[in-house]
C-alpha cells in the first residue's frame, strides 16, 4: 500500500514537472493528454497511459526528411498551439535533423543525421515531408549528394517506425499529377520492407501527426491502420459524414456559384465540386488553426478538394461533382443485435419493406434536386402534354 502511494506521488510529481516544461498547468496538460488520447479514440482511462508516458518516457528520437514539397506540412506544424512547435520538439520528441528549422546546414547537418541515427538506432522515428522522384534514377531530388531514394532507404534502415506526412509524401500529391515528369510517388513506394503509416493532407492537421507519435510513445506501436496506410482514428470517416453543411444537402439546399444566395446562407457546395462524399479525413471535427476555434476549407465557403485522396485531389478539376459513395442509410442490413444469415420474420419483413420504401421517396428527392432525375422529368413532362392534346 505504501510503495502504491509513492508510485503515485512520484508519478504527480513527474506529470508536475513535465506540465511546467511545456509551460502549462497541470490542469492543461491533463487535458492535451485527454485530447490526445479522445483523438485516438483510445478507451476511457487511456488518458492517464498518455499522461504517464509524455511526463516519464524517453522523448524519442525524430529524422525527418524534405523532398518534392512546399514545406507546407512542416509549415502547419509551426502553428500548432497545443503544445507550441518549440514546446513539441523539446519536451515531446527530440527533433534531431529537420533541413528547414536546423540552424545548421551543409556538412554539419548532414554530421548531425547520421551521429543521432547511429546514436539511436531501432529507435529513432523517420518522418518524410515530400514525394519521391524515381525517374532517371531519381536525379531531380538530391540532398547533400544523395537521391531521395538513397537517403529514403538508407534513414528506414534503422528505423524503429516510418511515418509520411502530407499527402507528397504519402501517394506522391501535386508532384505525381499527370503528367509526373519526375516519376514522383508517397514513401511507401520505396520503403517496402517495413510499414509506412501515411497522414494524407494538403496539409494534414499538425494534431494528427501529433496524435501519431504520441500513441508510439505511450504504447511502443504505431496506431491502427487502414490498408493505405492511414491511422483509422483520423481517416476512417467520410468528410460528408460529419460536415457542418450535411442537412442542407439532405434537403436538396446547393449553392449554385459562388457567391450567389445559396453559397451566403451556407448550403451544400456539392454542385461547386465539394469533394467531401468521396473523403475520407477528420477535418470536420478536428479543425484546422487555434484561433478562433478553428476552421476548416468547407466551413470558409470553399469546396473539399479531396486533398488527402489518392485519384482526388490535385487530380479531379474544382469544379467536378464527387461520385457519392452513399446517400443513405443501407437499411437491408441486419440490426447488431441479429446474427448474420438468420430469415427475416414477415412483420421484421414488412417494417423493412416500409422504411425501404419511405427512403426510397426520400432517396428520389435527393436524386431529383442533385439533378439525376431528368428523365423521369421528360417523361412527367410528356404525359402532361399528351393529356392537355385530348382534352
Amino acid at each position: 500500500m505504501a510503495n502504491t502511494s509513492l508510485l503515485k506521488l512520484e508519478l504527480n510529481e513527474k506529470i508536475a514537472a513535465a506540465a511546467e516544461r511545456l509551460q502549462m498547468s497541470r490542469r492543461e496538460f491533463l487535458q492535451f493528454c485527454a485530447a490526445m488520447a479522445s483523438t485516438l479514440g483510445l478507451p476511457q482511462g487511456a488518458d492517464a497511459a498518455v499522461a504517464e508516458a509524455v511526463a516519464t518516457k524517453k522523448r524519442p528520437s525524430v529524422i525527418w526528411l524534405h523532398f518534392q514539397e512546399c514545406t507546407g506540412c512542416t509549415e502547419s506544424m509551426l502553428r500548432a498551439e497545443h503544445p507550441t512547435l518549440e514546446k513539441l520538439i523539446l519536451d515531446v520528441i527530440s527533433l534531431d535533423y529537420h533541413e528547414t528549422l536546423f540552424a545548421a546546414a551543409g556538412h554539419q547537418i548532414e554530421a548531425a543525421r547520421e551521429s543521432a541515427m547511429k546514436a539511436n538506432a531501432g529507435k529513432y522515428v523517420l518522418v518524410i515531408e515530400g514525394a519521391i522522384p524515381t525517374k532517371d534514377n531519381g536525379i531531380y531530388c538530391k540532398i547533400g549528394g544523395k537521391t531521395a531514394i538513397e537517403l529514403a532507404k538508407e534513414c528506414a534502415k534503422d528505423a524503429a517506425a516510418v511515418i509520411a506526412i502530407g499527402s507528397c509524401a504519402s501517394w506522391g500529391g501535386m508532384p505525381s499529377t499527370d503528367p509526373n515528369p519526375t516519376g514522383a510517388v508517397g514513401a511507401n513506394k520505396i520503403i517496402t520492407d517495413k510499414p509506412v503509416v501515411t497522414i494524407p493532407g494538403c496539409p494534414p492537421n499538425p494534431y494528427n501527426f501529433l496524435s501519431t507519435v504520441v500513441h508510439f510513445l505511450t504504447f511502443g506501436a504505431l496506431p491502427e491502420i487502414d490498408a493505405l496506410g492511414r491511422p483509422k482514428f483520423a481517416y476512417s470517416r467520410l468528410i460528408h459524414e460529419n460536415c457542418e453543411r450535411r442537412a442542407h444537402f439532405d434537403a436538396g439546399r446547393f449553392a449554385m456559384e459562388f457567391g450567389d444566395d445559396g453559397h451566403r446562407k451556407g448550403y451544400c457546395l456539392y454542385k461547386l465540386g465539394c469533394k467531401g462524399p468521396e473523403t475520407y479525413a477528420n477535418c470536420p471535427t478536428i479543425l484546422f488553426g487555434d484561433a478562433g476555434g478553428g476552421t476548416w476549407p468547407v466551413g470558409c465557403g470553399h469546396p473539399c478538394i479531396g486533398c488527402t485522396e489518392q485519384g482526388v485531389g490535385f487530380q479531379k478539376p474544382i469544379h467536378m461533382t464527387s461520385k457519392l459513395k452513399n446517400i443513405e442509410p443501407p437499411l437491408q442490413y441486419p440490426r447488431i443485435v441479429e446474427e448474420k444469415g438468420t430469415g427475416a420474420t414477415l412483420g421484421s419483413a414488412a417494417v423493412l419493406a416500409a422504411v425501404a420504401g419511405a427512403a426510397a421517396g426520400a432517396g428520389a428527392m435527393v436524386a431529383k434536386n442533385l439533378g439525376l432525375s431528368h428523365k423521369a422529368e421528360e417523361a412527367e413532362e410528356a404525359k402532361k402534354a399528351g393529356e392537355k392534346a385530348q382534352v
